[in-house]
């Protein structure tokens, strides 16, 4: 009986110690992933205008009937961030890029823009309480935009400086660290930096 309990006691410490060797090999690769996996921001593609390319210039009406200006030259950024009724993640955004807007104070404007029917957007802006909001297909085109919810941020030059597809915070957060940085995205900064490296 004394000799099982012995046995047995030792077995368990040999699973012990191999469950804990195994604990840190995993914590290892953790690392080692972590390392090798690069932040990911918002998805660039060839739209135009490009990031450092000038904005389209467009004077438009915002839903509730108040003239908007997009482009040129204006006293604080705008994140003009385009989304839809139909789009579930678009909805989830909205209180990031409101909470973005209010982080950055009287320097940033944001500017919510869709484009269809008015009736197909009435309940989407009442229970969203979206403002200022415009519904405008040319503006869409202006910008390029193939899918949703697409994010451009434009400084107060009028000068396109992020812009792509965003589908987390951590994509709209990249739009300004990418400005920041004075780079066209992310990857863009890490593809210089492993260049230099």
């Amino acid at each position: 009986m004394n000799d099982a309990l012995v046995v047995s006691n030792g077995v368990l410490w040999v699973v012990v110690l191999a469950l804990s060797a195994v604990v840190v090999a995993l914590v290892r690769q953790v690392g080692l992933l972590h390392d090798r996996v690069a932040p990911v921001g918002a998805l660039v593609g060839g739209e135009t205008p490009r990031v450092g390319e000038a904005a389209p210039v467009m004077e438009l009406d915002a839903w509730d009937g108040s003239r908007l200006r997009v482009g040129g030259v204006d006293d604080r950024d705008t994140l003009l961030l385009f989304v839809s009724p139909t789009c579930p993640v678009c909805k989830e955004l909205l209180p990031v890029a409101r909470s973005l807007s209010a982080a950055a104070g009287e320097t940033l404007r944001l500017l919510l823009a869709s484009d269809g029917p008015r009736e197909e957007h009435e309940a989407f802006v009442e229970r969203h309480r979206l403002e200022p909001y415009v519904l405008s297909r040319p503006l869409g085109l202006a910008f390029q935009v193939a899918q949703l919810p697409h994010a451009v941020l434009i400084d107060g030059e009028g000068v396109v400086r992020a812009r792509g597809l965003v589908n987390s915070r951590e994509h709209l957060e990249s739009l300004f660290e990418a400005r920041r940085q004075g780079v066209a995205s992310v990857q863009d900064y890490l593809a210089r930096r492993a260049g230099n490296g």
